[in-house]
């Protein structure tokens, strides 16, 4: 900043200004919103650890095998069934056969779509096919004989969000034809109305909560009124989004992952209803979750339940369980909120919150092997160590690819007057501004260095505004640079905002200090600390038995030639600290006590 002000103590003496140019609208009926995502295709990751993690995904599902993926569906359909049974959960006798099949095309669909790979939107239209000749003269959309038990309105959304995605990104035409067979299939076996889950396995134990948002969005391709009643009638107003539009917290006790993923249902259907009530139920939603529910990994929910917020039960959980947040599954939640707030609100401590969750919790998952073994839970007790789920093919493969191809849509924002930058990562994006054809791209070595390059390449010269989200974290002043020289911007909701006529060649620099600081477990348990240290979460690598107490902050020293790793000395050994991201098979300690 062209001040020595830090973020904090500019935003306590400036009043946020509104948005300049008007708003973005989803269509003629729904509310305004801020900011929107761009399409996938316009983004792509060029470098960095959410790259590297981005291609590894990309190869591991363009690897697996059709004929096994479809087996459970043509098993049940009497035709030949080539290709070894996968088990676990998505096998023929799993705990829900053929469940994630919708997801896993999709997440190829949005792969394909933003690298421009041929090989995945080939896979993507050779297994809609093969699913669609399994579906016979009843439209029998599941795999499993007994439907009704095994969660037909959550396969009911992977098949239809799949289906989508296919005709959407990559150009598949039988899937749109084959969304109302799928509907009409699942009639006979899901409710009519929502029902709500309470805890973890209580009855009905089904994921009606994110359907409407895919029904919704499902009406809007085919005009099928059934999907938009449905989808109404799912919503979970009276139990959940009313409570939360009046500021009451029902969160304590409820299914983690279910009830924040109802969330983009909340945000769908003020997109699509134009009813304000629901943009309050995910506000009010993110501040419990934030406040009272949250790891400093941003993830939440020990043994996949909210806890009871006051009474020390983050700090329990340390000792009471491993599985302390369902990550891809919950990341994946998490991700899709912070960006339905992002565009309704323009206001970047949604994109700190993304950030979040992102370098510390799905960029830190186990890496799946190639036979189904995959993550599920992240553990953040003493000496915890990463492994896989139990069983092959849990939920979680599913949302892993889902969340993980969705990493170009969590970086460039859409404003009405330009651009807004959430997260900072090498990547490009490219758009028209006012019939310029603009390029902008992201150098730097961010989260592990403290300096972002932007650099414009316009057609021609182009005047719009330039949105930086500028963390909750920093405790020292950003440094902002236009062409090298120290620029002036005003700040308005997180966003240092620059307004300029840009032209071919300029760059932007964005330096943000970084430094260690501590948080702790829950509001009884001050002592009990994480270190983080700009958006990353430190964790403590094959830490002695005996050893719990927090380094000394100001002791810890960087390793040579190394950005992210830091030594302490305690006791004549030598302690290793690096971000959570880094840990494959060392054992790790989360939260330390203050000496």
């Amino acid at each position: 900043m062209s001040s020595d002000l830090s973020r904090r103590q500019f935003l306590a003496g400036v009043a946020a200004a509104t948005l300049a140019g008007g708003s973005l609208r989803a269509n003629a009926d729904a509310p305004s919103t801020l900011l929107a995502e761009f399409d996938y295709g316009a983004v792509q990751l060029t470098g960095g650890p959410l790259k590297q993690q981005y291609d590894r995904v990309h190869a591991s599902y363009l690897a697996l095998d059709n004929d096994r993926l479809l087996r459970v569906y043509r098993q049940r359909a009497g035709l030949p069934v080539p290709g070894a049974p996968m088990g676990g959960w998505y096998g023929h006798n799993g705990f829900v056969p053929g469940h994630s099949l919708g997801q896993y095309i999709s997440g190829l669909a949005r792969l394909g779509k933003t690298t421009g790979d041929p090989a995945c939107q080939s896979k993507v239209g050779e297994l809609v096919a093969g699913f669609a000749a399994t579906l016979g003269p009843n439209n029998q959309i599941y795999a499993a004989p007994n439907a009704e038990k095994l969660w037909p309105c959550y396969i009911l959304d992977k098949h239809l969000a799949g289906l989508m995605d296919a005709y959407n990104l990559s150009g598949v035409e039988p899937a749109r034809e084959l969304l109302p067979r799928v509907y009409r299939g699942a009639i006979p076996y899901i409710p009519e109305r929502g029902r709500d889950r309470i805890g973890k396995k209580d009855p009905p134990y089904d994921e009606t909560y994110v359907l409407p948002e895919s029904l919704f969005s499902a009406y809007a391709m085919t005009g099928e009124r059934a999907m938009y009643d449905r989808a109404i009638a799912y919503l979970l107003d009276r139990e959940f989004f009313d409570p939360l539009a009046r500021n009451e917290d029902v969160l304590p006790g409820r299914h983690a992952y279910s009830h924040a993923i109802a969330l983009s249902s909340a945000g769908k259907a003020r997109l699509v209803l134009g009813d304000e009530k629901y943009l309050r139920t995910m506000k009010n939603a993110w501040e419990f979750l934030v406040r009272e529910q949250q790891y400093a990994s941003g993830g939440w929910g020990p043994n996949e339940l909210f806890i009871e917020p006051h009474k020390g039960q983050l700090y329990e959980s340390l000792r009471t369980t491993k599985d302390h947040f369902e990550t891809p599954c919950g990341s994946y939640a998490a991700t899709k909120l912070a960006r339905y707030l992002l565009c309704a609100t323009a206001d970047g401590q949604y994109g700190d919150g993304l950030e979040r969750v992102v370098f510390n919790s799905l960029l830190a998952v186990k890496e799946p092997d190639s036979d189904g073994d995959y993550p599920y839970y992240s553990s953040y007790n003493p000496r915890a160590a990463k492994v896989y789920y139990p069983q092959k093919w849990p939920c979680c493969s599913g949302t892993l690819v889902q969340g993980v191809a969705d990493y170009v849509k969590n970086i460039f924002f859409r404003a009405p007057d330009g651009v807004a930058v959430i997260l900072y990562t090498p990547s490009q994006v490219r758009w028209n501004q006012d019939g310029v054809a603009v390029t902008l791209t992201q150098q730097t070595q961010y989260p592990h260095g403290q300096t972002v390059a932007l650099h414009l390449d316009c057609a021609a010269p182009a005047t719009f505004a330039l949105r930086l989200r500028i963390p909750g974290w920093l405790k020292k002043t950003p440094i902002l640079k236009v062409n090298g020289q120290p620029a002036s911007a005003r700040m308005q909701r997180g966003f240092a905002v620059l307004r300029r006529r840009w032209q071919r060649g300029d760059t932007v620099t964005l330096e943000l200090p970084q430094s260690f600081r501590t948080e702790a477990i829950d509001d009884l348990h001050p002592d009990t600390v994480a270190m983080l240290r700009g958006p990353m979460l430190y964790v403590e690598l094959n830490p002695a038995e005996d050893e719990s107490r927090l380094a000394q902050l100001d002791a810890l020293q960087p390793m040579a030639g190394a950005l992210d790793l830091f030594c302490a000395q305690a006791k004549g050994q030598a302690r290793l600290f690096a971000p959570i991201y880094f840990v494959r098979n060392e054992t790790y300690t989360t939260y330390f006590e203050k000496s």
